[in-house]
């Protein structure tokens, strides 16, 4: 023998009291549901007014405030990246080039196509620091030394 459990047309009874039951009961389970959130599910409830466009003053945080013109200065970073920065926030300007190791020697590499950059230094820059592309870093011309004829050799003092 099979039987045949149908749907039968509208709500089940148990539907039906279980819904009564929570609308009988709405106040109480909305004071419960505030007091666990803190208020936050009547808040939630309201809706929502949108602020007015005008007066309002907004403020984007983080950050030093940018300098109306920067002042570069050329910097070698601890993992040998030769780059221009603003002396008054800090923040790169251009990459320059690379101090790289080639057979035991530390070489400055420009930022040219030539050499595989991706993102080459402009032709002005690669004309006025070709000279320096793959000068030797030793004892006797330190990063600093580098550093500071790339500076001449740009005319950033």
């Amino acid at each position: 023998m099979v039987e045949i459990i149908s749907k039968r047309d509208g709500p089940r009874r148990e539907d039906v009291q279980v819904k009564r039951l929570i609308e009988q009961n709405r106040s109480t389970i909305v004071r419960l549901a505030d007091q666990i959130s803190g208020g936050g599910y009547s808040a939630s409830r309201k809706p929502r007014q949108k602020p007015e466009a005008e007066g309002l003053i907004i403020h984007v945080g983080g950050g030093s405030p940018v300098a109306a013109e920067a002042e570069p200065s050329i910097r070698v970073t601890l993992n040998g990246r030769v780059i221009s920065v603003d002396r008054n926030t800090s923040r790169q300007l251009h990459h320059i080039g690379d101090v790289r190791n080639r057979g035991g020697e530390q070489v400055f590499v420009l930022a040219t196509k030539q050499n595989g950059y991706f993102s080459p230094v402009d032709e002005t820059i690669a004309q006025a620091l070709a000279g320096l592309d793959g000068s030797r870093l030793a004892a006797s011309y330190t990063e600093e030394q580098l550093a500071a004829d790339i500076g001449l050799k740009l005319g950033i003092a």
